[in-house]
């Protein structure tokens, strides 16, 4: 193990340092913000604030976060954005999905596999 990632040494990057703020409905979903901060706790202007959108679709296996970036610059374009934000997510998942299930499909399985894994006998 390297000495820096010992944790006696670890450390917090005081040049990337966000302030976090959550908002919900209490209903469908919830909106965080990260607005970058300077190491004195004021706003660092010179970056900008970032805003996600997190909610739960209901499956036949339960419920299933989802969650987002929003393309907004405040608090109110955040909001009239989330569901865009979430249908992106609900899309690329979707996407994900049935490249996997491609995947899956075109897999060419062995009788070694079959069997739980290869046997590697050392002798």
């Amino acid at each position: 193990m390297s000495e820096e990632n010992t944790l006696e040494n670890i450390k917090i990057d005081g040049s990337n340092l966000w302030k976090e703020e959550n908002f919900t409905d209490l209903q469908v979903g919830s909106i965080r913000k990260m607005t970058p901060i300077k190491l004195d706790g004021t706003e660092d202007e010179m970056r900008t604030a970032t805003y996600s959108a997190t909610t739960n679709i209901m499956t036949p296996n339960g419920a299933l976060p989802i969650s987002g970036e929003i393309e907004a610059t405040n608090l109110e374009e955040a909001v009239e954005n989330f569901s865009d934000a979430i249908n992106a997510a609900v899309k690329k998942l979707q996407e994900d999905m049935i490249k996997m299930q491609q995947e899956q499909a075109n897999k060419i399985v062995t009788p070694e596999e079959l069997r739980g894994g290869k046997n590697d006998i050392i002798i």
